[in-house]
């Protein structure tokens, strides 16, 4: 599908794990300048056109659909529920998702320039993927993230930054978020808390994102030409 040239195009693709799993990226219409993995693809992939409105650098979305099977979906997303399935989602995710994207863009940012998103599920294996892999994603965008991860009792010495957003009509993932953002916090992390007035799965969560970019990543010196 192709758009627009001052929005951007949507490239997908399959791939063998899951007996088929889809990856949709949003790709901007200027050079990359940063690089954005995120769960629940199918739904915030198609977010990335917001950013196209915003001062941020153009950002590669990169969305890794979720199962269909929400059991499924939360023990991929969540490091205690069923270590093997998160640890095969998680060599997918981090490792051929990431071929792909070198591959597929010839593109191999540096952790400064990428970053790691959810929402809900998914911002638990943003958290997650982040403490496992400071190295690769230097940042962590983490909407309303779910309880079923929580901060460990030693946090480890080296951490992404991390942006937390939560809504005021939603105070058990309220929590949960302010919960993190202390443990970031109390380890020397560079963290942001936010809360917005909504409820879960409001309007927020998607006007968030260019937000997250900008905070990130750093917005435009001047107008685009």
């Amino acid at each position: 599908m192709t758009l627009p040239s001052t929005v951007g195009e949507f490239v997908s693709e399959g791939f063998d794990y899951d007996c088929g799993r889809q990856v949709t990226a949003y790709v901007p219409p200027h050079p990359i300048e940063a690089v954005v993995f995120a769960g629940d693809g199918q739904l915030l992939a198609r977010w990335g056109t917001d950013l196209e409105a915003a001062d941020v650098p153009p950002t590669l979305i990169v969305g890794v659909h979720r199962s269909a099977d929400e059991a499924l979906r939360l023990h991929e997303y969540s490091p205690g529920f069923d270590p093997e399935r998160f640890a095969a989602h998680e060599a997918f995710f981090v490792k051929d998702v990431r071929a792909w994207v070198q591959s597929r863009f010839g593109l191999a940012m540096p952790a400064a320039r990428t970053a790691v998103y959810g929402v809900s599920a998914s911002g638990e294996l943003a958290l997650a993927l982040g403490l496992r892999h400071p190295d690769i994603y230097g940042a962590v965008f983490c909407t309303s993230p779910g309880a079923g991860f929580q901060p460990p009792a030693t946090m480890p010495s080296s951490l992404p930054r991390a942006y937390f957003v939560a809504g005021t009509l939603e105070p058990f993932f309220h929590e949960n978020a302010s919960r993190w953002a202390t443990a970031f916090r109390e380890a020397g992390a560079d963290v942001l808390m936010t809360e917005r007035v909504g409820s879960h799965g409001d309007a927020f969560w998607r006007r968030e994102l260019p937000l997250m970019v900008a905070w990130a990543f750093g917005r435009w010196g001047g107008a685009r030409a």
